[in-house]
């Protein structure tokens, strides 16, 4: 099959800087589509002209119109790193489509900073909340971000300070690779066509959140209703997350478990009855970015998503024994997925043996004492100790 629809990256310099490749696909296109700047790079023509529409999903079914027709889509940069063609490439079979791409802003800022791109981080806050950003801020590590408009630098500024990280060294870079280019140390931009790149450092004192399982509960505004560090810990590693799959967080209190599930790269649901507990893990998950994370503020089972995409794996912290709750879990996960679940009562621990007998799994007690001052002297002060069940289905 002959791709009837190209997508060609085209930069601030623009038809000046295409291939002649891309300049006869250009030459011979029925249909040109593209956001306005850059079908103003385009010499009118015969061809037909079709705007971006907003959201960009409304654009499929005016291309799928126009199926077999020589069209050709003009993009920024590289379409397929944050681009066009990302999209593009999820409707469409690989044999109608064909991509050109052109150095991308990326690519540009890195060879203007002299930073290897391999030793940078690339992300976008272009559509996405700038918050998500905190997730990746790290000691000595180089980010990339592709800039929403004119006041993400100074969004992203404040986020870096808010987390610690104020004294990060942050250029951006506005229009590269045309006649406008321009590279300004610190969070200002005249243009909404910019990256802002950052070297992270942290200010005195502070802390950084790693990656790993096990946040210090400090970082979570909570209630009480909090799995603590090290039971955590042990049970987001029961539950070993993989990127791209989805939890099911239920009785999620603050949402402990569900943010650490997304900060390892999977999606989440938190399901937490109480109104004000829901409030608090929305706040809690754009504090810690992965402000994505869906919050229903109801109990279950009733406020499972049942219908919905099926979980890969599922944990209980609040709500063990409630009757069915556990076998309508089971069910509702996918073939190998997991199941999780912590109780700290007889009640719980009851439910969670009466489960095991009947469907099998591992059943752990786990225990944990902290030392704290008695006086002038030191002891051991243990916490209440947590039974967890570990299941997969078949």
């Amino acid at each position: 099959m002959t791709p009837w629809l190209s997508v060609i990256g085209i930069g601030e310099d623009g038809l000046d800087g295409l291939t002649p490749a891309a300049r006869a696909l250009i030459d011979g296109a029925e249909v040109l589509v593209g956001g306005a700047r850059h079908l103003a790079m385009v010499p009118r023509g015969a061809a037909e002209r079709l705007i971006w529409a907003s959201p960009f999903a409304q654009n499929r079914p005016e291309l799928e119109a126009r199926r077999g027709r020589r069209m050709v889509a003009l993009a920024s940069g590289d379409p397929m790193w944050f681009g066009a063609a990302a999209t593009l490439s999820r409707w469409f079979e690989p044999g109608e489509l064909a991509v050109l791409p052109h150095p991308g802003a990326f690519s540009l800022a890195a060879s203007r900073l002299l930073w290897p791109v391999q030793d940078c981080l690339c992300l976008t806050a272009h559509g996405r909340p700038v918050e998500a950003l905190a997730l990746h801020f790290a000691p000595g590590r180089r980010l990339l971000i592709l800039s929403e408009d004119a006041a993400t630098p100074a969004k992203v500024a404040g986020l870096l300070d808010r987390h610690g990280y104020g004294l990060s060294r942050l250029t951006v870079l506005e229009r590269l690779g045309g006649p406008h280019e321009r590279i300004i140390q610190g969070p200002q931009a005249g243009s909404d066509l910019n990256v802002v790149a950052v070297e992270c450092a942290v200010t005195a004192g502070t802390r950084p959140l790693a990656r790993g399982y096990g946040l210090p509960d400090d970082a979570f505004l909570h209630d009480g209703q909090l799995t603590k560090r090290e039971i955590r810990a042990v049970t987001l590693a029961a539950l070993a997350p993989l990127p791209g799959e989805l939890l099911w967080d239920v009785g999620a209190g603050c949402g402990s478990i569900a943010i650490e599930w997304m900060r390892a790269g999977g999606e989440a649901i938190a399901i937490e009855p109480r109104a004000e507990r829901a409030g608090r893990i929305a706040l809690n998950a754009a504090a810690l970015g992965v402000p994505g994370l869906a919050v229903v503020a109801a109990k279950a089972p009733a406020g499972l998503p049942l219908g919905d995409t099926a979980p890969d794996a599922i944990f209980v912290g609040g709500g063990v024994s409630e009757p069915g709750l556990l076998d309508i879990c089971r069910a509702a996960l996918k073939p190998g997925g997991r199941l999780a679940a912590n109780a700290v009562t007889v009640e719980g621990e009851a439910a969670l043996i009466a489960f095991h007998a009947g469907h099998g799994g591992e059943m752990t007690r786990l225990s944990v004492a902290r030392l704290a001052p008695v006086g002038d002297f030191h002891s051991w002060h243990p916490a209440m100790p947590v039974t967890q069940y570990v299941g997969w289905k078949r």
